[in-house]
């Protein structure tokens, strides 16, 4: 393992070199992965013995999910959605389902590291639009959308934990909408806003992707959906689900029908645990003299940092910090961290990186 990643250090071509990686006195500010513990009922199930179905489920998702899912929605019905893999499934599929060879898709920077990827696998095109601290420039938006079969927004945003001005939004809205594009809205990080509530995108061909991941620590069940009254769009990504992974594991789809029965307070006391880390992790690299935007949503930071590729390697292999370098997220000039992590983890981190850059 450990002489795996130093060959493949050498090259940092993408994060999977990371993933999974702990022990030995490493720190990780890499990995988006919730530390928060999933709500107990998420559990309790499996002492219930509540499922004992073994035999292929509905493509589409439980009808018992995708009905509590359409509560959480107002104005939807269980039939707009498609129960997946992860959000990263509902994507591909999304992607696979609205696009043919040579179509273009609009991305804003920077963006997460799969988006690139799932894209150009779908053999699409992506189109980026600049951001200016974290924030869409809705001008340069308005000009490269008109060449683009979709929109892809993620807000807040994975790297930067930025969030789009609702203002914004609502020009987008209405601008896909007037000119019969496709938004697409990755909002698995909208439970984790704070600064206000989440503005909810909506329109006839909006494609909401979102999955427990992220507000209910469920990383490793691989639960997401995606949503949209675009009929054709749902269908689509079915029949493409029926060659692909069939359904979505039914215990894990269980276990989120019990996320959803959770006390709302659950999301309320992580919100709180995620903005003092937030705060903390914040001032300590402001403190250590680099320059960062302050996130308003999720749980990373883009600070930016002389030698991206030599600070990665050297914060691993001689303080054992995990960082994910900015290139792999369309910021060559940074890089990303997580604070997923308790405070003292958090603190220690922040110590190891200030004594790398003292001796850099």
């Amino acid at each position: 393992m450990k002489k795996n990643i130093e060959e493949k250090l050498k090259e940092l071509k993408d994060p999977s070199m990371f993933i999974g990686v702990q022990g030995d006195g490493i720190i990780s500010f890499g990995s988006g992965q919730p530390d928060l513990e999933p709500p107990k009922e998420v559990y309790d199930i499996l002492s219930a013995g509540s499922l004992k179905e073994h035999r292929y489920g509905l493509l589409q998702g439980t009808e018992k999910l995708r009905n509590a899912l359409s509560k959480e929605y107002p104005g939807s019905d269980a039939e707009n959605f498609v129960i997946t893999n992860g959000a990263s499934e509902a994507l591909d599929l999304t992607l696979r389902a609205i696009g043919k060879i040579g179509d273009k898709i609009l991305v804003h920077k920077p963006y997460y590291y799969s988006y690139k990827p799932l894209i150009e696998m779908n053999y699409l095109v992506p189109v980026f639009t600049e951001t200016k601290e974290g924030k869409i420039n809705f001008d340069d938006f308005a000009e490269k959308v008109k060449s683009c079969k979709a929109v892809l927004i993620n807000s807040p945003c994975n790297p930067t934990g930025r969030i789009q001005e609702i203002d914004t939004l609502k020009k987008i809205e209405k601008l896909t909408k007037d000119s019969n594009k496709i938004l697409i809205s990755d909002e698995v990080y909208k439970d984790l806003i704070y600064e206000r509530e989440n503005y909810f995108l909506s329109g006839p061909h909006v494609v909401t992707i979102n999955s427990f991941s992220k507000t209910y620590g469920m990383c490793g069940f691989r639960v997401g959906y995606l949503y949209s009254n675009d009929k054709k769009i749902v269908d689509k990504t079915i029949e493409l689900k029926t060659h692909t992974s069939m359904n979505t594991s039914l215990i894990a789809q269980e276990m989120a029908y019990a996320a959803l029965q959770a006390p709302k307070s659950y999301i309320a006391d992580g919100l709180k645990i995620w903005k003092e880390r937030r705060d903390i992790t914040y001032q300590g690299l402001l403190d250590l003299g680099l320059e960062v935007k302050k996130p308003e949503g999720a749980f990373y930071v883009l600070p930016k940092i002389k030698e991206p590729r030599k600070a990665v390697r050297e914060l691993f292999t001689k303080h054992r910090i995990i960082t994910y370098l900015g290139e792999w997220f369309g910021a060559p000039d940074r890089i990303r961290l997580i604070y997923a992590l308790d405070k003292e983890k958090i603190e220690e981190g922040l110590e190891r990186i200030k004594k790398y850059l003292k001796s850099a």
